[in-house]
């Protein structure tokens, strides 16, 4: 992976040890404007503000990305637990991880740190 040379020591953590920012802490969580999450790392475009919710999860979250071709699901097998991981395919960064409980009709929740995110006002 190519890592921005500007990333915080926080955004490293999350996005190349593939850690997880505490809950409620984010500084996208509660953004409420119009326009697009992209990868902290490299700029490509995750999501649209259009797939947003409250999950009450304490990351945000979204029922959908932008652009498939931008997103990775891996399997994620780590703390004894088997979940979904979800990395930027463009880049390898990790954003956070993906579970089938969403309340839309796509029933998906991405749980996305905001640590590996940028946002861009439309």
């Amino acid at each position: 992976m190519k890592i921005n040379p500007n990333l915080t020591r926080e955004e490293y953590d999350v996005i190349v040890k593939k850690g997880t920012e505490k809950p409620f802490t984010g500084k996208l969580l509660y953004n409420k404007e119009k326009g697009v999450y992209v990868c902290k790392n490299c700029g490509a475009e995750i999501f649209s503000s259009d797939a947003k919710f409250d999950s009450a999860c304490g990351w945000p979250s979204f029922d959908k990305v932008k652009d498939s071709q931008n997103v990775k699901l891996n399997e994620d097998l780590s703390f004894g637990m088997k979940r979904i991981e979800v990395t930027c395919a463009k880049c390898g960064a990790h954003l956070g991880h993906l579970f089938d409980d969403g309340p839309t009709d796509t029933g998906k929740r991405y749980c996305i740190n905001s640590l590996s995110m940028d946002f861009k006002k439309t």
